[in-house]
């Protein structure tokens, strides 16, 4: 083989080589430096209506706004990221509404009040904090309001009393109907991140089983109840997109997925699977390594695995309220948060692993910057916190 053959193969060979694709880099961990997950990395503090009791409720309008801003501060010079403010925690409000009333939390000493969720809104876009309406979508309270424009929605017949708390019956059609309008108020009035749900669904087995009856359907009332709860979720969902395509909706599942599909009828699986029902979900996994039951790795893990449709993002809620307690739900595991003063943290790097995930959120601001609040492990455990953030 003379010598311009033998260059000529070998130019093709090059040529060939890298003409034909090559197999795809193998996906780089999830685990990136503190400052790309500044960025990209959603991190969350959970605000409620207790926190609002606590720093608005009783004070004069100038000191309830420091309180709100001395909150935002904390939560900013921590390098948190995003707000879940719990915006309708029973069947109320803490903006300006025409089907709630004005919520208890939010009334100042003089007996009046103002529109925090406004006031919170325009303070985190200032510190480009990304601010997310949490609503409560069932749960009424001890009393209810008769001369509330949602009463007058839906009236007797849709509320129920279970143990000295009244709900609103999912299985009442007006009730899908009154709350798809609530959230359609909040869109069209305030310029948010998003809304999200949290685990609090079915109230009762009994609640329904009139409407199952009368229904006349061949479901199991199981599949009947996660059908009545999916559609509330996709309607909710697809009449924000109608009116703003940009705010996201997501829901705060329990952490215990069996749970879900057995007591609060929550279908996350179907959810994870297509966006039209959720931007998100943010599963409330309160559980610590060692929990006898539900280890913390296992269950991520196992969340990790729902989300199929990869339009959908992944959060994970952690339980700060947890730190320095015993927690006897873990059995062999009930004394791991009292021994230990870095689980929080771990829990974080842990997710981060996980092929599925886009970040976490915090229950709930008091356990992280209230000193009241603190047991003998909170400062360490943030002490902890900041070495990852």
């Amino acid at each position: 083989m003379n010598r311009k053959v033998l260059i000529l193969i070998i130019i093709s060979l090059l040529i060939i080589y890298f003409l034909i694709p090559q197999p795809e880099e193998k996906k780089k961990s999830v685990v990136k430096t503190i400052k790309e997950n500044e960025t990209e990395e959603m991190r969350g503090i959970f605000i409620s209506y207790i926190e609002l009791n606590n720093y608005i409720k009783n004070k004069d309008e100038l000191e309830s706004k420091k309180n709100i801003d001395q909150m935002i501060k904390n939560i900013k010079t921590n390098h948190f990221n995003t707000i879940f403010l719990q915006v309708r925690s029973h069947a109320d409000s803490i903006y300006e509404s025409d089907i709630f009333p004005t919520s208890k939390s939010i009334i100042l000493s003089d007996n009046t009040h103002y529109d925090v969720l406004k006031y919170f809104i325009d303070k985190t876009k200032k510190e480009k904090i990304n601010l997310y309406a949490w609503v409560n979508p069932y749960r009424i309270g001890p009393t209810v309001d008769k001369s509330s424009k949602y009463y007058q929605m839906v009236r007797e017949e849709a509320i129920e009393n279970i143990n000295n708390t009244y709900y609103f019956n999912p299985a009442n059609p007006k009730v899908e109907s009154l709350i798809v309008k609530g959230i359609e108020e909040i869109v069209a009035k305030y310029k948010i991140k998003g809304i999200i749900f949290d685990d609090y669904f079915y109230p009762s087995n009994d609640i329904d089983l009139d409407y199952y009856k009368n229904s006349k359907t061949e479901k199991s009332i199981a599949e009947y109840r996660l059908d009545i709860v999916t559609s509330l979720i996709e309607n909710v969902n697809k009449s924000i997109k109608k009116i703003n395509s940009k705010v996201l909706f997501g829901v705060s599942p329990e952490g215990n997925i069996d749970n879900n599909y057995n007591k609060n009828f929550a279908d996350v699986k179907k959810w994870g699977s297509n966006s039209k029902y959720v931007d998100f979900l943010m599963p409330q996994v309160y559980y610590g390594f060692n929990n006898s039951s539900k280890p913390f790795e296992s269950v991520i893990a196992e969340w990790s695995n729902i989300i199929s449709d990869q339009n959908i993002n992944l959060y994970f809620a952690l339980p700060f309220y947890k730190v320095g307690t015993i927690d006897l739900y873990a059995k062999d595991g009930k004394n791991e948060w009292i021994d230990n003063c870095n689980i929080i943290r771990r829990q974080i790097e842990s997710t981060r692993t996980l092929s599925n995930y886009d970040g976490f959120s915090l229950f709930r601001y008091d356990n992280l910057f209230n000193e009241e609040k603190f047991t003998n492990n909170s400062k360490a455990e943030l002490e902890e916190l900041k070495k990852i953030m």
